[in-house]
């Protein structure tokens, strides 16, 4: 879906002095936008008592943003040491944080419990046993497998890596007792851009069967419940938004009866990232080459080191020209970068107005999985990251990579063996 027409206009009003004051490209945020989705979030699950969302700190890992998620009074959920110790860098702690990590090697579970600790969610039975030593608050990653489908992003359960299968869950939480584990969570995740409200309530009745299950076999109580993210965003025009409102209503029925017929209720969890911040980013990018070849090519100064899922995704992001509109005449393009592989196209066979070097592309939808998923293949250097603020006003909230970042790690002191 193109951006907010909110979004637009603000953006529209700043741009010219952005691009002079910071060239391109760039990605850029909206703050109001991103606060307005956090309410509504809010909102929709506010008749839980106790309900938290832990922003995905994979989706946009900037701290400047997510201070914003900070003072909405979110928690993040993190996957790695590094993320870990940027949510802290903004004074997260403790059960502010989940730490979802898979594979996950002995100097995680060190950075896990520095600081405070977190709430350590294991993705593993066998990694029970290299846990240095044991929380009183435990989680574990639930993974269906056959009994739920997943979707085309994160595929079918049975074939992912992720989380303890339904024949291990028991026994997990068994042998974290028996280490001194004496609080308890469950989480699973098998969804990722869903769109369809039904799969996430679904998700919500399965886990709170499959706890109703332990509880009664082990005399446990959970005090949570995470059902993961996985809320999908509209990225083309067509697509409709996700009802979160209808989701929380049906999400709190469930709750309801599971609370009327145990009596007690774990509270809720959520671990949103493309929802909180995706549709609240954009790629600013100058048109620089044209090719007229098989087809013709529209040539940008961002590549896909800037925005990877079209490239590895195969997915659409709309596009508009600052300053045109769909009325002009258009033309079918690809809207390519300088990389040295064919799959480092923006669209593909796009009807866009006709553009001149020196037109501003907009690209929509870049705030979660964008600058995140950078790289620097061929050299290319990862762009700045700018937040457009409530007051109307753009703030350089991360720095654009130079060549002296490229080589740093270049240089070093020589070692041998």
């Amino acid at each position: 879906m193109p951006m907010s027409q909110a979004f637009e206009q603000r953006l529209s009003a700043v741009i010219d002095k952005t691009i002079q004051q910071f060239g391109t490209p760039f990605h850029i945020y909206d703050e109001a936008g991103i606060k307005e989705t956090g309410e509504q979030v809010k909102q929709a699950f506010a008749r839980m008592e106790g309900f938290r969302e832990y922003f995905a700190v994979k989706a946009l890992p900037n701290p400047t943003v997510m201070t914003l998620m900070k003072d909405m009074g979110f928690g993040f959920d993190c996957s790695s040491s590094p993320e870990l110790m940027l949510a802290r860098q903004i004074n997260s702690r403790g059960d502010d944080l989940m730490f979802t990590s898979n594979n996950t090697s002995p100097e995680q579970f060190l950075t896990a419990a520095e600081n405070g600790g977190c709430i350590l969610n294991l993705d593993d039975i066998s990694l029970i046993d290299k846990v240095p030593e044991m929380p009183e608050l435990i989680c574990f990653r639930y993974n269906p497998g056959p009994r739920r489908k997943g979707n085309k992003i994160i595929g079918n359960p049975v074939e992912a890596k992720y989380g303890v299968t339904h024949e291990q869950i028991e026994s997990a939480y068994q042998k974290a007792m028996d280490r001194g584990a004496t609080r308890f969570g469950m989480h699973t995740m098998l969804a990722s851009n869903e769109l369809n409200f039904e799969y996430i309530v679904e998700t919500t009745r399965m886990l709170l069967g499959v706890v109703e299950e332990i509880s009664l076999k082990l005399n446990i109580e959970f005090e949570f419940i995470n059902i993961g993210g996985g809320l999908g965003i509209p990225y083309r025009p067509e697509q409709n938004k996700i009802d979160v409102k209808a989701m929380g209503e049906e999400i709190f029925e469930l709750m309801e009866l599971f609370k009327k017929k145990n009596g007690w209720i774990p509270r809720l969890f959520m671990e949103s990232g493309r929802y909180m911040t995706g549709p609240h980013g954009a790629l600013v990018t100058k048109v620089i080459n044209h090719k007229d070849i098989y087809r013709k090519y529209v040539g940008v100064d961002a590549s896909m080191a800037a925005l990877m899922r079209p490239g590895m995704y195969d997915a659409y992001h709309h596009i508009h020209i600052h300053g045109k509109d769909e009325t002009m005449d258009t033309e079918v393009v690809d809207v390519v970068g300088p990389l040295c592989e064919n799959n480092d196209k923006f669209a593909v066979q796009r009807a866009l107005p006709v553009t001149r070097e020196g037109d501003i592309l907009i690209i929509h939808d870049t705030g979660a999985h964008g600058h995140a998923m950078g790289f620097n293949y061929n050299g290319q250097l990862r762009p700045q990251e700018l937040l457009l603020r409530t007051d109307g006003t753009v703030a350089l909230i991360r720095r654009k990579e130079t060549v002296e970042d490229y080589f740093a790690t270049l240089k070093f002191d020589a070692l041998s063996v």
